[in-house]
């Protein structure tokens, strides 16, 4: 099946759902000469699997988030002594470099190692973004395609395609509506051994081996969320 679009990144689809009130907007009964444009981001960010899963999110992730948020606040104050010592020492007349350079890489290592920590507390909040993406994923195909026919819509464009179209042409409201009816809401909380599309087409290429297939309950029929 044709990938719409790679498991976003939480800034794009956050983004993507600020801006979608004003790209879904009020279209013609008719697209004109049988095409249509949609944003895919657009649509997937105002779905209301996708929205509820992020409100679903908050509460059946708490404890990583909070961990996450502690953490991340004792790191900064761990680095906030060292970067102001760092910017007292490299104003001072004939600094050292080389020990600048040494607290330089401190602080580097310090990021770095927390970045990964708040990387491996947020893990399973990660997988979960990815799994509702995925469960969206699986659907839109079958709501663009309803979307095209019920509008008589022969080719469907998606806008970095199209230079300029009358809102007319705009299908993101009706294929939200068939998202919406195909899959009302998404399951939040990954099956045991789920793995994000990209990982299982890199295991596979690594195993010489076709990727394997998402949970069929998952991929092709609504599921509700917890």
């Amino acid at each position: 099946m044709t990938k719409l679009f790679k498991p976003a990144l939480a800034a794009g689809l956050a983004l993507a759902a600020l801006t979608a009130p004003a790209i879904i907007a009020p279209v013609a009964a008719q697209a004109q000469q049988g095409i249509g444009v949609v944003n895919i981001q657009a649509v997937v960010a105002s779905s209301n699997a996708y929205r509820t899963a992020q409100d679903q999110r908050q509460t059946t992730y708490k404890a990583q988030i909070d961990q996450a948020t502690q953490r991340r606040t004792a790191i900064q104050q761990q680095l906030e002594p060292l970067f102001t010592q760092l910017q007292t020492a490299s104003q001072q007349a004939n600094a050292d470099q080389g020990q600048l350079q040494q607290q330089a890489q401190q602080i580097q290592q310090i990021e770095q190692s927390g970045q990964r920590e708040l990387q491996q507390i947020l893990g399973p909040v990660a997988l979960s973004q990815a799994y509702v993406e995925e469960q969206i994923q699986a659907q839109l195909p079958a709501a663009i395609e309803n979307a095209a026919k019920a509008r008589s819509v022969t080719l469907v464009l998606t806008p970095d395609t199209v230079l300029y179209a009358d809102a007319a042409y705009n299908m993101n409201q009706a294929v939200l509506d068939q998202l919406n009816t195909l899959l009302p809401s998404a399951q939040i909380v990954p099956p045991e051994g789920w793995v994000p599309p990209q990982l299982r087409e890199q295991q596979a290429a690594q195993a010489g081996q076709a990727p394997a297939q998402a949970p069929a309950a998952a991929a092709t029929t609504p599921v509700q969320g917890r």
